[in-house]
């Protein structure tokens, strides 16, 4: 950095470098992208205030005036008042423990990174994105051997979060670079990202590819309004089904399907699935609370159910996180959260093209994922999502969209 640089100006430039370092990171340390979403933030905001506060007020305040902002701040407020009936208070609050500032960092880098990252950041990011894959990539291929030499844990499924956080990343950032003119750039991080996700063994990272860039194609090929259409009826399925989901797939999912999905644990999750669906249908209403997910067995709103179902109650999670609002939130929870999706798509449609484009790309990602994987509130998870949307933003401000938006 330039010794003429201002402080504020030293700051977002060391907040561009942690975003940029963010996949990278993830790879050394599969649990590191909330302390580096959270840096990133913090450095942001420090900026920003030091050189306009109103200014920095404004832009992170906009959003919330908006339908999307209150309905956001109706389903957090949500959250926690349903604490007041959980029946394992201290477990709900460390779990708000590690979502909410995970949520809130997000939030800040996504309002006040784009339109403000120091020239050169995204080829820094582009090569951090890239080395990130190749390093994936080359371990896995050499049964692990970078770890075994670094003496970390030796596990194939170690790189399913950095897969997962290049999926969400990828997508975004490989637009910037087509807008940017640097089309060489964006073709071999996008395959080598794609490999990436490939080559791990997470089922989810590979289904979320499929169907981000299925409805990033669908999207770019038919009229707007069919694209916006398709992303709005695939949300709403996923919503309303979820509670059903595992007593669809029981009745409709062949044994050899079975068979081919082994790897995947399908019957293990069809089963989970099964159980949650039980609990929901036995206290539709209020759920058993905001975080309870992990001692779901144990809740009030498993007694209802059938004895053989505790047992997949007891596994932590649904793996599926529409379910997981449905279970632990009922039906005004979940009901927030559809108004939630469908606001977020009435943002899309307000987007120039090719950002409403990647935008719904990266939504059907997302939602692939949180379909089959993963806790609702994990921040790792949420960090990913933080950085994809930061650099969804700074695609958008650079095809003039509004700063508000």
């Amino acid at each position: 950095m330039s010794p003429r640089m201002s402080l504020g100006e030293r700051l977002r430039g060391t907040g561009a470098l942690a975003l940029a370092a963010l996949p990278l990171a993830m790879v050394a340390a599969n649990r590191s992208s909330p302390a580096v979403i959270g840096l990133a933030a913090l450095l942001f905001l420090a900026a920003t205030l030091i050189e306009d506060r109103r200014a920095a007020w404004t832009t992170l305040a906009a959003p919330l005036r908006t339908g999307a902002g209150f309905t956001a701040l109706a389903f957090l407020g949500w959250c926690l008042v349903s604490i007041a009936w959980s029946p394992f208070p201290a477990l709900s609050w460390r779990t708000t423990g590690e979502f909410g500032p995970t949520l809130l960092a997000a939030y800040l880098l996504a309002r006040l990174a784009p339109g403000r990252m120091p020239p050169g950041t995204a080829m820094a990011a582009a090569w951090m994105l890239g080395l990130a894959g190749l390093v994936l990539v080359a371990d896995l291929a050499t049964d692990l051997a970078l770890r075994k030499a670094l003496g970390t844990r030796v596990a194939y499924f170690i790189y399913n979060r950095p897969a997962l956080t290049i999926l969400l990343v990828a997508g975004p950032f490989v637009a910037l670079l087509l807008r940017r003119g640097h089309r060489l750039a964006a073709g071999l991080i996008g395959v080598v990202s794609a490999v990436a996700i490939l080559r791990s063994v997470s089922g989810a990272a590979a289904l979320g590819l499929l169907a981000g860039t299925g409805m990033a194609l669908a999207a770019w090929g038919l009229p707007r309004r069919a694209g916006l259409g398709l992303a709005g009826a695939a949300l709403a399925l996923a919503v309303a089904l979820s509670p059903v989901e595992g007593d669809l797939l029981h009745r409709l999912m062949p044994e050899a399907a079975h068979e081919r999905l082994v790897q995947s644990s399908s019957r293990a999750r069809v089963a989970i699935a099964r159980s949650f669906g039980a609990a929901v249908a036995a206290d539709p209403w209020r759920g058993a609370g905001y975080g309870t997910a992990g001692r779901f067995a144990w809740t009030p709103a498993a007694d209802g159910i059938a004895p053989e179902w505790h047992r997949m109650l007891a596994v932590g999670h649904p793996h599926n996180s529409f379910l997981q609002v449905w279970a632990e939130l009922g039906v005004i929870g979940a009901g927030l959260m559809a108004a939630l999706l469908f606001l977020t798509l009435r943002a899309i449609a307000a987007m120039p093209r090719f950002q409403a484009v990647t935008a719904l790309g990266l939504l059907g990602a997302a939602a692939a994922v949180a379909f089959v994987e993963h806790g609702a509130w994990q921040a790792w998870w949420v960090a990913g999502l933080g950085g994809a949307v930061t650099w969804l933003r700074e695609g958008w401000l650079q095809e003039g969209g509004a700063e508000t938006g």
